[in-house]
C-alpha cells in the first residue's frame, strides 16, 4: 500500500533533491549543495505540515472521482500544482500587481530573488484577499450544509447548519466579511522597505476578494453541473471539474506558503524542488486517505480539516492588515490541532459505539 501510494512521490522528490543539490554544486560549490539539499528538504517538510487539512479535504472531494481522475490527480495535478500554481501563478499576481511584463517578472523570479520577494511582498494583500475568501467560502459552504447528518459540535452546529437553508448564504456572509475587512483592516496607503508608496489598497482588496468568491462560484457551480453517480455519460466532464475545483483549492493554500518559502531562501529554483516535494506527498496522502476508507472510519475526520481551513481563511483575512503576521508555523500548528482533535473525537465515538453502528460515511 505505501509503495503504491507513495511511490510516485519518492521517486519525484530523490529527483528534485538531486537537482537542488546540483543546483548549489553549480552555483557555490560543495557547501552550497549540501545546504540547498536541506532547504529543499526542509520546504518540502513544511509544505506537507502546513496542508494536511488540504490533504483530508481533498480526499472528500477525490473518493467521488473515478480511478482515472484519481490518478491524473496525482500526475497531471502535480505538474499543474507546482508549475502552474506554485510558480506561474504567483508571477502572474506579481505582474499584474507590480505593471511589470510578464518576461520581466520571470527573469527576476531566476535572476534576482531578493527583488522577486520584494514584488511578492507587495502583493502580499491581493494574495491573502483571494485565498481568503476562497477558502472562507469551502469551510462555510461545508459548515452551513444543512444537509449534513454528522455533527461534530453538536448542538452549535446544528444551529448553524440550519441558517443553510438559505441558498448561497455563504456567498453573502463571505462578501459582507470582505466589506469590512477592507474598511477596517486594509490600508490604503504602504511603504515597501524600497520603492515608491503603494496606494489603492483597499480597491486592491476589494477585487481580488471579489475575484476569489467569483472562481469559487464558478468551479463549485461547473461541478454541480455533473452528477457521476446519476448519469454515466457524464462521469468525465464530472472528473475535470472536480478535478480544477482541487487545483484552484491547492491554489488557494499554496499562496501563503510560497511567500513564507521566501523568508528561507530566495532561489526560486530550490523553493521550486521543495514545495515539488511537498506537493506529492500531500497529493499521495490524499490518495491513501481515499483507498484506505479513512474518512469512513474516523467520523469526525472532514470536520476537523474543514475547521482548519475556516481557521487558515481567517488568518488570511486578518493578515489584509500589514501590521499583523501570523507565522506560516502557528497557521500550520493550528490546521493539525483540529485534525487532532477531531481523531481524537472520531475514536473516542468509535469505542463508545463499537458493534452498534458502522462509521458514518
Amino acid at each position: 500500500m505505501i509503495v503504491r501510494e507513495f511511490g510516485f512521490s519518492f521517486g519525484l522528490s530523490i529527483i528534485c533533491l538531486i537537482l537542488a543539490f546540483w543546483f548549489g554544486l553549480s552555483h557555490g560549490g560543495i557547501a552550497a549543495a549540501f545546504n540547498f539539499l536541506l532547504i529543499a528538504f526542509i520546504l518540502g517538510l513544511m509544505e506537507v505540515s502546513l496542508s494536511f487539512d488540504n490533504a483530508v479535504v481533498n480526499a472528500t472531494v477525490l473518493k467521488n472521482m473515478s480511478p482515472l481522475w484519481q490518478q491524473r490527480f496525482l500526475t497531471w495535478g502535480i505538474f499543474i500544482a507546482v508549475f502552474g500554481m506554485r510558480f506561474l501563478f504567483p508571477i502572474v499576481i506579481v505582474a499584474i500587481v507590480s505593471n511589470l511584463g510578464f518576461g520581466t517578472v520571470v527573469n527576476l523570479a531566476f535572476n534576482d530573488g531578493v527583488q522577486y520577494g520584494r514584488y511578492l511582498e507587495e502583493a502580499h494583500i491581493s494574495i491573502s484577499a483571494f485565498g481568503g475568501t476562497f477558502l472562507m467560502l469551502v469551510f462555510l459552504k461545508y459548515l452551513l450544509d444543512y444537509e449534513k447528518e454528522v455533527h461534530w459540535l453538536g448542538g452549535i452546529e446544528r444551529r448553524l447548519a440550519s441558517i443553510g437553508r438559505l441558498d448561497t448564504v455563504q456567498v453573502l456572509l463571505t462578501g459582507v466579511l470582505l466589506l469590512l475587512a477592507v474598511q477596517f483592516l486594509v490600508q490604503d496607503t504602504f511603504t515597501p522597505k524600497e520603492g515608491a508608496v503603494v496606494t489603492g489598497q483597499k480597491f486592491t482588496a476589494l477585487l481580488s476578494g471579489t475575484v476569489g468568491i467569483l472562481t469559487y462560484i464558478f468551479v463549485d457551480g461547473l461541478s454541480g453541473l455533473f452528477d457521476s453517480d446519476k448519469i454515466a455519460a457524464n462521469a468525465g466532464k464530472a472528473g475535470l471539474a472536480s478535478f480544477l475545483y482541487l487545483e484552484v483549492l491547492d491554489a488557494s493554500f499554496s499562496l501563503d506558503g510560497v511567500i513564507g518559502a521566501f523568508a528561507i531562501t530566495t532561489e526560486v529554483a530550490i523553493i521550486t524542488a521543495g514545495l515539488t516535494i511537498g506537493a506529492a506527498f500531500v497529493r499521495s496522502l490524499t490518495l491513501l486517505l481515499v483507498h484506505t476508507g479513512t474518512l469512513a472510519n474516523f467520523r469526525y475526520l472532514e470536520h476537523g480539516a474543514h475547521y482548519g481551513i475556516g481557521a487558515l481563511a481567517t488568518i488570511m483575512i486578518i493578515s489584509l492588515n500589514r501590521n499583523i503576521h501570523i507565522p506560516e508555523l502557528i497557521t500550520g500548528l493550528i490546521g493539525v490541532g483540529f485534525i487532532v482533535l477531531s481523531l481524537y473525537s472520531s475514536v473516542q465515538y468509535n469505542r463508545r459505539n463499537k458493534g452498534l453502528e458502522q462509521p458514518a460515511d
